[in-house]
């Protein structure tokens, strides 16, 4: 029931992705290094990853592929955690990239914001000024004999 209620209460919120983000993915995809790095950090992240790993422990450790203290096994694994940790650092550099992107374009935005009150504002002082002006002109003037 809870679920139903949060669906309802976001249902009016828009799931259009930034134009921003859109034309950043684009342009990392173009690198086959970057979409290489993105399908590893993706699975290395995923619980098919975690349960592959469950099973090729076991496995290795109950076949006796090697005799305690496993050390081929210590070996492979961390070198793996040398990549992974890697990959972790260039999948946090991925998401300061997509947040710097969202930083310019949300700075362009003021930016643009900024410029358009600072012409609202002219505008109202000239609205203010030719309102003055017809006040002036429109109000009754003493005429010289006093009436």
């Amino acid at each position: 029931m809870e679920q139903s209620v949060l669906l309802q209460r976001v249902s009016h919120v828009s799931l259009e992705p930034n134009p921003a983000l859109v034309e950043h993915a684009k342009r990392r995809a173009e690198s086959v290094q970057n979409r290489i790095a993105d399908q590893i950090t993706a699975f290395a992240g995923s619980m098919w990853f975690v349960y592959i790993h469950i099973v090729w422990f076991s496995c290795w450790i109950g076949f006796g592929v090697e005799k305690y203290p496993y050390g081929l096994l210590t070996m492979i694994v961390s070198l793996e955690a040398i990549f992974l940790s890697t990959f972790v650092m260039i999948s946090q550099n991925r998401a300061d990239a997509k947040r710097q992107v969202i930083s310019d374009q949300q700075w362009q935005t003021v930016k643009e914001e900024d410029k358009q009150n600072q012409e609202l504002l002219n505008l109202s002082n000239q609205i203010l000024e030719l309102t003055r002006a017809i006040h002036a002109y429109t109000s009754p003037r003493p005429h010289a004999d006093g009436t």
